[in-house]
């Protein structure tokens, strides 16, 4: 289902990406399709778990419509989770009410028993979703994939959860480097197939989400966050040249930059903790920045977070600028909240 059509049929976040100018930024926020909706909230009761509504084709499709229908965004994220890539490989994944995901944490033996073939076709569920959204998703919307990157999914097959600086998988890959090498390798292969799978299915754009990427010291960032995405960036430009790619190595600092050049992303989320001066003068030179208000100020709303959005706008939108959250949206964001932050970045305060 890969379009052929121009820029414009794709939509302002592909256009942007592919350093089309435009006059306001394209907005969409990561998160956007979730529990502050009560429309999601609705269908996620009916569904079951979490992992049924991700591998049920109608919900998953209707629940990454959502955002769309109530605020008009400029593109849909395919609605899934970072984690059905090892729920693929044959690990046990699950996820507790309100405490979040849960695995079996891997040890050596297993990291040799996962199982690489197959690893698609057992999400044909998610690529069915990105079909069904993409033949109902108007022309000019962009269609986003999207997959957890290499070093964040291995942090929580590690732990089997995440925990607060990851240490369990930081101190594995010092004990077992070979071990934990293999496993990075594994799932960068599975991501670069999944990805261009995605891509097949209709999605103009994907994001790479390395939520963990701030933990690693500089040599270790090297390693497990800018190597493998490097060879993802490559697989894709081999087997889908027309799809853009966002990576979203959250935390990054100062090693922002070289991420950036190295890996040859189109676009670059960036969070809140990195200056607006250093994405405009650094790094928007590289790529499409992507960002980067902190989800708190959405749930504060009001004049505060009115002065941040212009202040954002204002230092970005010169050159590539995709506005969006500098993390995902918060269950507790009010939904006028959102409406008013929509509506400021298309128009501006009166």
């Amino acid at each position: 289902m890969i379009r052929n059509d121009g820029p414009e049929g794709r939509g302002p976040v592909w256009q942007v990406l592919d350093r089309h100018k435009q006059t306001r930024p394209p907005i969409w926020l990561m998160r956007q399709a979730g529990r502050y909706l009560p429309e999601y909230r609705e269908i996620r009761a009916r569904a079951g778990s979490f992992l049924d509504l991700c591998y049920t084709p109608s919900l998953a499709a209707e629940v990454t419509l959502q955002p769309i229908a109530r605020f008009d965004m400029d593109a849909a994220i395919l609605f899934s989770d970072i984690l059905v890539i090892p729920d693929a490989m044959g690990r046990s994944v699950r996820f507790e009410q309100g405490e979040g995901p849960r695995l079996e944490p891997i040890d050596v033996d297993d990291i040799a028993a996962l199982r690489d073939d197959g690893v698609v076709e057992r999400l044909a569920p998610v690529l069915e979703t990105v079909r069904l959204v993409r033949e109902k998703l108007a022309d000019d919307k962009t269609l986003i994939g999207f997959c957890g990157a290499p070093w964040t999914v291995a942090t929580y097959m590690i732990a089997g959860r995440g925990t607060p600086d990851q240490m369990p998988a930081r101190r594995f890959a010092r004990a077992e480097p070979v071990a934990f090498a293999e496993l990075i390798d594994r799932l960068t292969e599975a991501s670069m197939v999944y990805l261009t799978a995605q891509i097949e299915a209709g999605a103009d754009v994907v994001q790479v989400f390395d939520s963990w990427a701030g933990v690693l010291d500089e040599v270790a960032f090297e390693r497990w966050c800018i190597a493998p995405m490097t060879r993802i960036v490559k697989h894709i430009r081999a087997h889908a040249p027309h799809a853009r790619v966002i990576g979203f190595p959250k935390g990054a600092g100062l090693n922002l930059e070289r991420y950036v050049r190295a890996t040859g992303v189109d676009g670059v989320s960036v969070d809140w903790t990195v200056p607006l001066s250093y994405a405009r003068d650094v790094v928007q030179d590289l790529a499409a920045v992507q960002g980067n208000l902190d989800p708190l100020w959405l749930i504060s709303g009001g004049e505060a977070m009115a002065e941040e959005v212009d202040r954002i706008v204002e230092t970005l939108n010169d050159g590539p600028f995709v506005f969006n959250l500098g993390h995902g949206i918060r269950p507790e964001t009010p939904i006028d909240h959102v409406t008013a932050l929509v509506r400021q970045v298309r128009e501006g305060r009166p």
